[in-house]
């Protein structure tokens, strides 16, 4: 091998080896013959080095020139807040253009299939300033490995944008690097809806589950549910279109399988005459109290439990007559508090995904699909009933997505739904059960098996074991008790004091700030992990941290203008304090107290 042309790698792995980033590992294993993999460099007769492909042509030679090639991946208008997702990195010609050109707050994840090619890139360049900067990571081609990578770019999603970059030398070698950029594009659509929702209505969620506290602590856990459905065949049913013609089929013959449903779908059911075992809601909007007005009868809610996240709003729990249980999901009071002593679901972004989820973790044994379109093919969007059945703009580009489905006809989806669908295809596969689909139209769910009816009940599918759906229910039942309830020691009076001492601090920085660049920055840093500190505060303070996270993070240069912003995140964050130490501390339970 030729140390001078590979003269970087031994650092750059050694540095992902002491950064214990997983890339490193990967490429250990993945390549045998190092020498053999490092051979197909050499140098073009434009004089520059290439990567030779199977068919002996380079890489770089049938390209555009550089650095034009890549002179877009600069042209950002405010780099400092953004990130860039390269899939396929060559020898690092992209790459190298886009670190030299942006500060050091622009993040770039680098996503190569290949690790021939990429130890042939470690090898030209030193990249450990950027890699021990935080500046760049190489990331392994494993949806989970992406998936957890896009993550921690939450701040640069916020405050800024995330650019993918398909490179284009690459794209020549095989179909790997399309598919791999299909891949990334979807978890970035993902993270995009999940954190909008996180972003934007964090703070009404566990407002709601502050509210909610007490109410949860008297209706019980679910914790004793784990298990607790094995033998069961579990019915989702959604109120996609198809609902309309196959309700009415399952209602006359439903077999003797347990038939989940969410909250919202419930006066479509009434429609067709199937009423489900259980229902489950997430949705956290007060316009949540209009479904009620959609059913004809109350009563039919009566003896019907619902599991409510504890994020709802008060009122739509509080109007619900029949037995209620608490769901504790993630991103809330419960996420570090309570793991061990309650089930603390990801409860995703759509019902039907948690329903997904929330049954397979009680074991049951088959999973049956209906009414879960995620599509639709006329004007409407959901079954007769439903809040959301009204005419559906199919002229609008931004949201619309044109579809066919495995009958060959042309549907209409959305990003929301695809999204959800991908997260329920990822859940199912996870959940090792067989699925299987009543397919109405609407786009194919991989990992499900189509059926009808008619085959289902021919298959026995729609039967579980004997009394395992007795047995749930009743286990079920039993877990609506109420529960002993936490106390929690105030901290509004220390927190107010930290804060105060930190404050006078950063004012004497800002008289001059030129000066104190550097201690402005690290003591806005010890600020923000102050913020985060308690894990029980957390959750309702993830805006206020968020936004110190920026401050810290995209910011360039500090002015004595920051200092505002700087004090509007400290009220908001104390107010939230003062708030928490009421709800959950001794005056909550002595503010129950009176009012029993």
């Amino acid at each position: 091998m030729n140390t001078t042309l590979h003269q970087y790698l031994t650092a750059n792995l050694e540095t992902m080896a002491s950064l214990k980033e997983p890339v490193a590992t990967w490429l250990a294993k993945s390549v045998a013959d190092i020498e053999g993999a490092l051979g197909r460099i050499f140098v073009n007769h434009m004089g520059i080095l290439d990567w030779r492909m199977d068919d002996g042509s380079g890489l770089i030679a049938k390209c555009p020139p550089l650095p034009a090639l890549y002179d877009d991946w600069r042209r950002l208008e405010k780099p400092e807040r953004d990130a860039t997702v390269i899939v396929g990195v060559n020898l690092g010609y992209g790459l190298n253009h886009l670190l030299t050109g942006t500060p050091n707050s622009h993040k770039v994840l680098v996503i190569e299939p290949r690790p021939d090619m990429l130890l042939a890139c470690l090898g030209q360049t030193d990249y450990t300033p950027f890699l021990k900067l935080g500046k760049l990571r190489f990331v392994m081609p494993g949806h989970d490995q992406i998936e957890q990578a896009i993550q921690r770019l939450d701040i640069k999603l916020i405050y800024g944008n995330i650019h993918l970059r398909n490179d284009l030398p690459s794209q020549q070698i095989g179909p790997e690097y399309a598919q791999l950029t299909h891949i990334t594009r979807g978890k970035l659509e993902n993270f995009s809806v999940e954190l909008a929702t996180l972003r934007l209505k964090q703070e009404v969620m566990v407002g709601n589950e502050l509210k909610n506290f007490s109410r949860a602590m008297n209706d019980g856990s679910l914790l004793p549910l784990k298990d607790m459905a094995k033998g069961v065949t579990a019915v989702i049913l959604g109120a996609g279109p198809s609902l309309a013609d196959i309700g009415p089929q399952l209602a006359q013959r439903p077999g003797h399988a347990l038939y989940a449903a969410a909250l919202q779908t419930l006066p479509a059911l009434e429609r067709v005459g199937l009423k489900p075992d259980i229902c489950l809601a997430i949705d956290f909007r007060p316009e949540m109290l209009a479904l009620y007005d959609g059913l004809r009868d109350d009563s039919w809610l009566k003896d019907l439990p619902l599991i409510y996240s504890t994020k709802m709003d008060p009122r739509v729990v509080d109007h619900y007559p029949g037995p209620r249980i608490p769901l504790w999901t993630m991103g809330g009071l419960a996420t570090y508090v309570f793991p061990d002593h309650e089930l603390v679901l990801d409860a995703g972004g759509n019902v039907g995904v948690t329903l997904a989820r929330f049954l397979a973790w009680t074991g049951v044994g088959r999973i049956i699909l209906a009414g879960q379109d995620f599509a639709w093919q006329a004007d409407r969007s959901h079954a007769p009933g439903h809040h959301a059945h009204e005419t559906v703009a199919l002229n609008d580009q931004s949201t619309t997505v044109h579809i066919t489905n495995m009958h060959g006809q042309r549907i209409y989806s959305n990003v929301g739904y695809l999204s959800a669908k991908r997260d329920l295809e990822k859940d199912l596969r996870k959940a090792q059960v067989p699925v299987y689909n009543i397919y109405g139209g609407g786009v194919e769910i991989e990992g499900s098996r189509v059926v009808d009816v008619d085959e289902c009940h021919a298959r026995g599918l729609l039967t579980s074991e004997p009394g395992a759906k007795e047995r749930f229910l009743w286990s079920l039942k039993r877990a609506n008790q109420p529960r002993v309830r936490p106390v929690y020691e105030p901290r509004y009076k220390t927190w107010n004091n930290s804060l105060r001492n930190a404050t006078r601090q950063l004012e004497k920085f800002f008289k001059k700030p030129g000066k104190h660049q550097q201690d402005i920055h690290q003591l806005l840093n010890r600020v923000y992990h102050f913020l985060k500190q308690d894990p029980l505060y957390l959750p309702y303070l993830y805006n206020e941290i968020m936004d110190m996270a920026a401050m810290v993070q995209c910011r360039e240069k500090y002015a004595p203008t920051d200092m505002k912003e700087y004090r509007d995140i400290l009220k908001r964050s104390l107010d939230k304090v003062k708030e928490m130490d009421a709800a959950l501390g001794p005056q909550g339970v002595t503010r129950k107290e009176a009012a029993a």
